[in-house]
C-alpha cells in the first residue's frame, strides 16, 4: 500500500483546513449553524466543517491508496489524519501562542480573529490545544477510511440502489398507477398540473420570494443560450454580458423618461431589444469565430469588458445614462393595468423560461443541433463530414445572444434600472458556472445549476462575501468528481463519465 499518497491526500487536506479557519468560514458556519439549532457557542459548527473535511481526507486516503483489507484501510485513514491532524494542530498551537502574548494577528491576516482560534481551543492552553485537535483530526481520518472500504467492501451503495429502484418498480406497478400510466392522456395530466401549480406558485409567494426566484428564473434564461453557444457548439464565450446588457440598454433607452423620452410600449420593445442583440451576435462572430479556444474566450472577454466601459464612459452618458445608468425603465401592461410588479413578473419569467427550454430542446434534436455537437466534438472532422462549421457558429451566437437580450429586457424593465454596475464580467462567469455545475448540453443541468449558484446564496446571505470562492472551489470539486455536471445530458454522460473500477473483494478472499 502506498503510505506516501495517503500522507498527500492529509496535508491535502490540512491545508485547506488552514485557508478555511484563515477565511474565516469557521465562525461564519459556526454562527449559522448556532442560529438554527438556538446554541449558546459557535464551536459545534466551526467543528462539524473541520471534521466533515477531516474524514474527507481519510475517505479519499483508502480510494487513492486502493486498500485492499482492513488493515490497509486503517492504516491509510490513520496516516492521512496523522498529517492532516499534524499541520492544523501546529497552526492552531502557534497562532493560540501569539494570542496570548498579546500579538494582533489581524494585522496580517484580516479574517483571523481570535474567536476563530478560541472556537478550536476547547478553553486548552496552546500546546494542550494543539495535541487535541491533532487527536481529532487523526481520529476522524481513521473513521473516514473504515466505513469507505465497508461500503465498497459490502456493497452497500450497489444494496441501497437496488432496494431504492425495486421499491420505485413496486411503487409503478400498483394497479392505480399503471393503470394511469397506460392511459393515453396521462402524460397531458401531468404537463397540466404542472402548469397549474407554476401559475399558482406567484400568488402563494410574498413579494421576497418572488424576486428571488425570478432572478434565478432570469439566469436560467441566460444559462440555456450560452448552454447553446458552449454545451451544443463548444464555443467559449466569456463576453456573454455583453448581449445581456445590449437587451437591457434597448428597453432603458426607448422606455424610460430620460435621457431620450422616446416612451415606446414596453411589448414593441422586446423583440427590437432580442434582434439586436442577436444582430450583434452575428456581427461579434463573422470576424472571431475563425478563432478557436482560448483565443475565442479571450477576444469574446474583451467585447463584453467593451461593452461594459462605454455604458460607464462619461462620453456616452448623453445616451446611455453613463455611470449612473438609466432609471424608470417601463414595464408590461395590458389593457391600462400595470403589470410590472414582481409577482406579475414572475408569470412572464415562467413563460418565457418554458418558451427559451421549447425552442432549446427542439433545436438539441435537430439537425441543427446534431452539427452543432459534431462541431463541438472535433470541428476538423464535422468540415471533412460536410458542415460548414463557420455558418452553424454563427446561427450559435446568434440564439445565444437573442436568449441573452430576451434576459436582459425582462431583467431591466423589472428591476426598473439598468447600470453598467449589473453588467460585469461576474456575470459571464456565473452564467458559464451554472452552465458547467448543471451539465453542460441539459436542460434540466442549467435549472439546477441555477438555482445552486443563484438560488442558495440569496437564501444564505451570510455567505455572500464568499461566493467567488465557493464558485472557485464547485468548480474544482465537479471537474475532479463528476466533469459531466450534476445533470447532465445523455450524451453528455456517456463521453465523460468514466464507471469507477470496482472494490469489491470476494468474501472468500477478503482480510
Amino acid at each position: 500500500m502506498n503510505v506516501r499518497q495517503a500522507l498527500r491526500n492529509g496535508f491535502i487536506i490540512g491545508t485547506i483546513s488552514i485557508f478555511i479557519i484563515l477565511l474565516g468560514l469557521t465562525v461564519l458556519v459556526g454562527g449559522i449553524v448556532r442560529g438554527w439549532f438556538d446554541l449558546s457557542s459557535n464551536a459545534l459548527g466551526a467543528w462539524v466543517l473541520l471534521g466533515l473535511l477531516a474524514l474527507l481526507g481519510g475517505v479519499n486516503a483508502r480510494r487513492n491508496t486502493h486498500a485492499a483489507s482492513w488493515k490497509e484501510a486503517a492504516v491509510a485513514g490513520l496516516a492521512a489524519g496523522v498529517a492532516q491532524g499534524a499541520m492544523v494542530g501546529i497552526f492552531v498551537g502557534i497562532v493560540a501562542t501569539l494570542i496570548d502574548s498579546g500579538t494582533e494577528v489581524r494585522q496580517w491576516l484580516v479574517q483571523l480573529t481570535p474567536e476563530a482560534i478560541d472556537l478550536l481551543r476547547f478553553g486548552a492552553a496552546p500546546v494542550a490545544a494543539a495535541l487535541i485537535v491533532f487527536a481529532i483530526f487523526t481520529l476522524a481520518g481513521l473513521l473516514g477510511a473504515l466505513p469507505s472500504y465497508a461500503s465498497a467492501h459490502y456493497q452497500w451503495g450497489a444494496a441501497f440502489r437496488s432496494w431504492f429502484w425495486g421499491m420505485r418498480d413496486q411503487g409503478l406497478d400498483l394497479p392505480p398507477v399503471a393503470a394511469f400510466r397506460e392511459y393515453k392522456y396521462a402524460p397531458y395530466i401531468v404537463y397540466g398540473l404542472g402548469l397549474v401549480l407554476l401559475l399558482i406558485a406567484p400568488q402563494l409567494l410574498g413579494r421576497y420570494w418572488n424576486y428571488t426566484l425570478g432572478t434565478v428564473g432570469i439566469y436560467v434564461i441566460l444559462g440555456l443560450g450560452l448552454n447553446i453557444v458552449v454545451g451544443l457548439a463548444g464555443l467559449l464565450d466569456l463576453g456573454y454580458v455583453a448581449f445581456f446588457a445590449i437587451g437591457a440598454y434597448t428597453v432603458a433607452m426607448l422606455t424610460a423618461p430620460a435621457p431620450h423620452n422616446i416612451g415606446m410600449s414596453f411589448w414593441l420593445v422586446l423583440p427590437i431589444g432580442v434582434v439586436l442583440a442577436s444582430i450583434t451576435g452575428v456581427l461579434l462572430g463573422i470576424p472571431v469565430l475563425r478563432m478557436r479556444g482560448d483565443y475565442l474566450a479571450i477576444v469574446t472577454l474583451g467585447f463584453g469588458e467593451i461593452i461594459r466601459i462605454l455604458s460607464k464612459s462619461d462620453v456616452l452618458t448623453s445616451f446611455t445614462g453613463g455611470p449612473r445608468g438609466i432609471r424608470a425603465v417601463a414595464g408590461p401592461s395590458l389593457f391600462g393595468m400595470d403589470l410590472s410588479s414582481s409577482q406579475h413578473f414572475m408569470y412572464f419569467i415562467i413563460l418565457g423560461i418554458i418558451l427559451v427550454a421549447y425552442l432549446t430542446y427542439r433545436l438539441q434534436n435537430s439537425r441543427v443541433g446534431r452539427a452543432w455537437m459534431a462541431m463541438r466534438e472535433d470541428e476538423d472532422v464535422a468540415e471533412a463530414m460536410g458542415i460548414y462549421t463557420l455558418k452553424y457558429k454563427l446561427l450559435a451566437f446568434a440564439i445565444g445572444a437573442a436568449f441573452a437580450g430576451f434576459g436582459g429586457v425582462l431583467f431591466a424593465s423589472r428591476n426598473k434600472f439598468t447600470g453598467p454596475e449589473d453588467f460585469t464580467l461576474l456575470v459571464s462567469i456565473n452564467v458559464l458556472c451554472l452552465v458547467i455545475i448543471g451539465g453542460m448540453g441539459s436542460i434540466p443541468g442549467v435549472v439546477i445549476g441555477a438555482l445552486v449558484l443563484k438560488g442558495l446564496p440569496e437564501m444564505l446571505r451570510e455567505l455572500d462575501d464568499y461566493r467567488i470562492l465557493v464558485f472557485g472551489a464547485l468548480l474544482v470539486m465537479m471537474m475532479i468528481l463528476r466533469p459531466e455536471g450534476l445533470l447532465p445530458s445523455k450524451r453528455r454522460r456517456m463521453e465523460l463519465h468514466e464507471e469507477e473500477p470496482t472494490e469489491v473483494v470476494a468474501a472468500g478472499g477478503a482480510a
